[in-house]
């Protein structure tokens, strides 16, 4: 289940399964070898990071993907002086603030 979960999140993305595992630092093989032994937390954690998604939803122990969004980051203001920011550069952006929202629920439910 978690090998089919994390090579179907990565062809969502058009990205080759391989190529997602050198982008996390694993080896090209990394995820090819969950078909028969299980990752560490920290490794499944980092999988999940990258796709948005829950560990339990990687484990196959829930269908839904999406977490859930925490709302109290509602607003970012940046100044940068002549600075213009393309579509794909807000889009960064946004990913980078539901990160940081997933991440301050993950350390608000280990009670960090």
């Amino acid at each position: 289940m978690l090998f089919d979960r994390v090579k179907e999140l990565s062809e969502q993305r058009g990205e080759n399964i391989k190529n997602v595992a050198v982008k996390l630092g694993f080896s090209e093989n990394a995820f090819y070898k969950w078909k028969s032994q299980s990752p560490k937390s920290e490794t499944l954690e980092k999988v999940a990071d990258y796709f948005h998604v829950s560990t339990d939803y990687l484990l196959g122990r829930t269908d839904i993907k999406e977490l859930p969004v925490d709302n109290t980051v509602q607003n970012i203001a940046a100044h940068h002086d002549g600075d213009e920011w393309t579509d794909e550069e807000l889009e960064e952006i946004e990913e980078f603030k539901r990160f940081v929202a997933m991440r301050r629920k993950a350390r608000q439910q280990k009670g960090e």
